[in-house]
């Protein structure tokens, strides 16, 4: 569990500098060349403009400003802590385990009936609740058995289809303080507007116009990998519980044609 934290952690810090060090990287490559035609032209007014400059790192906290950057810093800390969770939780050998299914067998063909309900009734992953709430009804039989290992797998799903609804939740949440980012930033290039005596520089309007576009790009940056993780871990979800109930329903009757043999 500690290590599994930590990989939580440490996957967050990685995505977040991600975030935020591509489009620096991606920013210097594509001014590079410019700079050295610059210090190429004069010397000393590159030297000057240098001291003046500022690293894109930098800019963005400046124009995200510490409300927006701790905002989309824990909305991505969020959003890596529960993807690892559940794509962890929601493995197929996780919740269908290979060797439960062979040992189930096991008992059942040998007539253990009773060793295969303790087995599956202390085993805690998703075909094994599936299959103890199968057995608690057999004896009413076939229909009844399907008809509780239904509503158990209902039960379980509703418990994943909630969980997965907060990174669906994270993506609508991002796209939005993205969004009100940019209205604030355009409010305040319009303040700057509204109460200059006289017509506004550019740097003076540079501020709003910043934060309007830098909180609009880390909000997409943020939502549409929530978006894409949240569609690939329902439709794992969904898989999981097709071939779950295929599966119980597939051994709850050999389990009923093997008490049917004398």
């Amino acid at each position: 569990m500690k290590q599994r934290t930590l990989l939580t952690w440490l996957a967050a810090a990685l995505y977040f500098v991600a975030m935020i060090g591509i489009p620096t990287a991606a920013f210097s490559v594509a001014t590079f060349g410019d700079a050295q035609v610059v210090m190429a032209a004069d010397d000393d007014a590159a030297a000057d403009d240098g001291a003046k400059k500022e690293s894109l790192l930098m800019w963005t906290y400046r124009s995200l400003g510490p409300l927006y950057s701790f905002v989309f810093l824990g909305i991505s800390f969020a959003l890596v802590a529960m993807g690892f969770k559940y794509y962890m939780q929601m493995r197929p050998a996780v919740n269908i385990p290979a060797d439960l299914q062979a040992q189930f067998e096991e008992l059942v063909t040998n007539r253990q009936f009773s060793e295969a309900y303790e087995l599956v009734k202390e085993d805690d992953t998703y075909l094994g609740r599936v299959l103890a709430a199968g057995m608690a009804k057999v004896a009413s039989g076939y229909d009844k058995s399907v008809a509780a290992m239904e509503e158990t797998s209902d039960d379980i799903s509703m418990g994943y289809a909630q969980g997965l609804s907060y990174i669906g939740l994270i993506a609508a949440i991002s796209t939005s303080v993205g969004l009100l980012g940019t209205v604030h930033g355009m409010i305040m290039s319009f303040q700057v507007i509204a109460t200059a005596t006289a017509a506004p520089k550019p740097n003076e309007l540079a501020g709003g116009i910043s934060t309007a576009m830098f909180t609009t790009m880390v909000g997409l940056v943020v939502s549409i990998p929530a978006s894409c993780l949240f569609l690939f871990l329902k439709n794992r979800m969904d898989r999981i519980v097709f071939e779950a109930g295929t599966i119980s329903e597939d051994l709850i009757g050999k389990l009923l044609a093997a008490a049917s043999k004398k």
